[in-house]
């Protein structure tokens, strides 16, 4: 991107934004987030601007009332169009604070760290292709500590709307709503499961007609139903489902070595991928009685293993690919770890719910401008035997009433 091309991407992404002098402070927190160095602070920002007010870029971010979602659906479809993402990664952020008063912060249960600890936990929606992607979306995970009591959800401006809502829970709220509402071609959606059930998750999608491919843990696929079960009576309704045990077998017998490039070494790789076709298991809807895909995953074509385990509703799509598109969450794993964490992810410490809203809808849009402007803005074709080939247009549709 031309110096030229940063100003106009950011003024166009900000355009929604009702008043002339909050779209000013919303460039100038934009460039102080691009152009300081080290923690993010409002001071910092506004030492880097020209001298700002740091007053004034606190009120902008804090308290004052624009809304912040037209300015990420502008986003989402601006890098849209440069990028050709191919899927949505469901991304989690820890944040780890020290103290209790930084909104939705609390002792809590973290799969990823294994442990407990004080923080806040978030979930991004990105927009990745194998060249780069970029938050478009994110959701703050409350604990009932924070909504369950009005003078906390009074100091933090929690909105009435919004209640207690697991991190899981958040993002398919999320992706539900850019899947409908957004104007977005819709991409499948990648999303690691493997610490909650995945039925009511994948139910949900598959009833909202969104694509997916979703990591389970080796647990969860004693939940599914083997082919042989799909041509009993009954299908996913009938009981007699196989043993993991039968599972694995399945997946051993179709394992095809996949090449893929792995984002978090910078290299090319080869994996054994197997893969069978199975229901989730359950009574009554009928989501449970559409074929999906279980891939099985091992870390090179000798290996016969199955060391991960991903299952998706693209069940026509050729593993390889299925598998390819579930590898970008590396991709997503790395730019925000090299990207968005420098431009200041964690670094907001405000008290307001609507400011931290705030505050990664500008981080985002930052992370955008450096990506795009590091990256050839080639608009790359999408990929031969792209996963949404054989899933139609209907994917796009808001479910039925």
């Amino acid at each position: 991107m031309t110096h030229d091309y940063v100003t106009e991407f950011i003024t166009e992404t900000l355009a929604s934004i009702p008043r002339s002098d909050q779209r000013r402070w919303g460039d100038l927190y934009v460039k102080g987030l691009l152009s300081a160095a080290g923690r993010k602070t409002m001071r910092a920002l506004a030492q880097h601007v020209g001298g700002s007010s740091e007053q004034n870029l606190h009120q902008f971010i804090s308290k004052s009332p624009w809304d912040c979602s037209p300015v990420r659906q502008q986003l989402a479809r601006r890098f849209q169009e440069r990028a050709e993402p191919r899927a949505w990664v469901v991304q989690p952020l820890i944040i780890t604070k020290v103290g209790r008063h930084s909104v939705g912060v609390g002792k809590q249960f973290v799969p990823q760290l294994g442990r407990v600890v004080n923080c806040q936990q978030g979930m991004g929606i990105w927009l990745a292709s194998d060249r780069l992607s970029c938050p478009v979306d994110w959701q703050l995970s409350l604990p009932e500590c924070w909504t369950d009591e009005p003078d906390v959800r009074r100091r933090a401006a929690i909105p009435e709307h919004v209640g207690p809502c697991g991190p899981e829970q958040c993002a398919l709220s999320a992706v539900s709503r850019m899947s409908v509402g957004w104007g977005l071609r819709q991409k499948p959606v990648v999303m690691d499961l493997r610490e909650t059930d995945p039925r009511q998750v994948c139910v949900e999608l598959i009833e909202r007609r969104i694509p997916f491919v979703v990591r389970i843990s080796p647990s969860a696929s004693i939940d599914t139903v083997s082919p042989s079960a799909l041509r009993r009576p009954g299908g996913a309704g009938d009981e007699r489902s196989e043993t993991r045990a039968a599972l694995v077998s399945a997946l051993r017998r179709q394992v095809l070595p996949v090449e893929w490039f792995d984002h978090s070494t910078g290299t090319m790789r080869a994996t054994a991928v197997g893969s069978t076709r199975v229901q989730l298991r359950g009574r009554g809807r009928s989501a449970y009685r559409q074929p999906l895909v279980l891939l099985g995953s091992g870390t090179d074509p000798g290996d016969r293993g199955q060391s991960e385990l991903w299952l998706s509703n693209l069940s026509q799509s050729q593993p390889g690919t299925l598998y390819r598109t579930a590898m970008l969450s590396r991709r997503v794993e790395r730019d925000q770890a090299e990207v968005s964490d420098q431009l200041g992810l964690r670094d907001f410490e405000g008290r307001s719910f609507r400011g931290w809203h705030h505050h990664m809808t500008l981080v985002s849009l930052a992370h955008a401008v450096t990506a795009l402007s590091t990256t050839p803005p080639t608009v790359v074709p999408p990929a031969a035997g792209d996963p949404l080939s054989a899933f139609g247009t209907r994917s796009l549709e808001a479910p039925a009433a």
